[in-house]
């Protein structure tokens, strides 16, 4: 990697990779993915089923991403599609029991991730990661 002309691009799209790796792992148990966690995340915080667009918009993918997405989510009857009454056209995705609670323990097996993750780290390391993220963010 010394030789890389890039060596923090690298370290950082390798620790991403490693990142994704090990919470992909944490919550399979859980039967979940990253992508799954991330929409039923976005149903458990919503007062109200969403329509598929703005989920998709959420989950910052595209409209056919969501879709076949919310396709495997229903077909394990952790979500179910419902009519707005407003617009039949509009189609919305609401959490099931099911769901819920599979949300549930992915937020149980993603806070146990964390604290593995983070554990080599002093708080003093953790709070400088989290500013320089943050800014990273913020730039792009």
């Amino acid at each position: 990697m010394k030789d890389s002309p890039h060596p923090l691009l690298v370290q950082l799209m390798q620790t991403l990779g490693s990142v994704e790796s090990r919470l992909e792992g944490a919550l399979a148990p859980a039967g979940l993915s990253i992508a799954k966690y991330k929409a039923l995340a976005q149903l458990a915080r919503s007062d109200e089923p969403l329509p598929l667009g703005e989920l998709a918009e959420r989950c910052a993918c595209v409209r056919s991403n969501i879709t076949q997405l919310v396709d495997r989510l229903e077909a394990e009857g952790l979500v179910t599609r419902v009519y707005d009454p407003e617009d039949r056209r509009c189609v919305r995705a609401q959490l099931t029991d099911e769901g819920r609670a599979r949300h549930a323990a992915g937020v149980k097996a993603l806070d146990a991730a964390q604290k593995a993750l983070f554990a080599p780290l002093k708080k003093q390391q953790r709070d400088g990661l989290l500013a320089a993220l943050e800014l990273l963010r913020e730039e792009g």
